[in-house]
């Protein structure tokens, strides 16, 4: 197994919300120098791999409240071998048949490295990447109908163990997550967003939900992260109610594409928000 290059580690799970399209802007923002780093809404990582590819983080706090995803990022930490062999076990193929047959299994098992490897197989055949529940806790996403999706590589689940090895990895509520970050570390906030309008419903695809009473909570977090000296960036959706909050800081309107819309033409490119608490200008 040859190891890839850094500049070829990718995201192991599609997600929504998820941030490669924005990396970019994203890097080109992020302070010049800091020293720990935090992503307590890690999602699928894209930034944290990005960081980390760069050269640009030595150790990094990574929590999510979905417990399915920790418990995914500690196999691939610790037994990244064991979770390839899972992988290479599944005979499930893409089709609707073998997709509601490996939905079963997931919803129906408590092994940890199987549940982790038909995670991997349901995120990657499964509708547009989601992952969500129903009131009984069971993964309920539809087949995706995709062509010929792909599976992550052996050298790529190496390589994310290796990123990993550098996290501490939590299951955490975001402001516990963040209780240790002292000056001069940095801290990405990307939360599930607000919704856009009374239709939008982006936000469900997380079992507990996120309404205005945890935005407001989010905001006194990044207000006392930035009371300690802590470099915070913070991705959210580009509403009055977000803007008012965080009136006092900096913040950029980018245009990101959101895949979560049941209906194609809905997913045309939206704006959002890119809020900080030090200088930010590059688009």
């Amino acid at each position: 197994m040859e190891p890839l290059s850094k500049s070829d580690y990718r995201p192991i799970l599609k997600w929504a919300g998820g941030k490669r399209q924005l990396l970019p802007i994203l890097l080109k923002n992020i302070p010049a120098e800091f020293n720990n780093y935090y992503e307590p809404f890690v999602g699928g990582a894209a930034l944290l791999i990005s960081l980390y590819s760069s050269n640009l983080i030595d150790h990094a706090v990574i929590s999510d409240t979905n417990k399915d995803l920790y418990d995914l990022y500690k196999i691939i930490k610790e037994n990244p071998l064991e979770l390839i062999q899972e992988l290479k076990n599944l005979e499930f193929r893409n089709s609707r048949e073998d997709y509601y047959k490996a939905r079963s299994l997931f919803n129906s098992t408590e092994d940890p490295v199987r549940r982790s490897a038909l995670l991997i197989y349901l995120n990657r055949h499964g509708y547009n990447g989601l992952y969500r529940v129903n009131s009984e806790n069971k993964f309920n996403v539809p087949f995706g109908r995709y062509k010929n999706p792909s599976m992550p590589s052996s050298e790529n689940i190496m390589a994310i163990s290796e990123v990993l090895q550098s996290c501490a990895i939590m299951n955490s509520d975001f402001e516990f997550a963040v209780s240790g970050a002292t000056k001069g570390d940095f801290v990405y906030l990307d939360p599930p967003y607000m919704p856009l309008n009374r239709t939008s419903y982006f936000t469900e695809y997380t079992k507990s939900g996120f309404d205005e009473k945890d935005q407001e909570r989010l905001f006194r977090v990044f207000k006392g992260l930035s009371e300690k000296g802590v470099y915070v960036m913070e991705s959210n959706s580009s509403t009055e109610f977000i803007k008012a909050l965080y009136n006092d800081f900096s913040y950029i309107e980018v245009d990101a594409r959101r895949n979560i819309n049941s209906i194609g033409s809905k997913r045309n490119p939206i704006k959002e928000l890119i809020i900080t608490n030090y200088n930010i200008t590059a688009k």
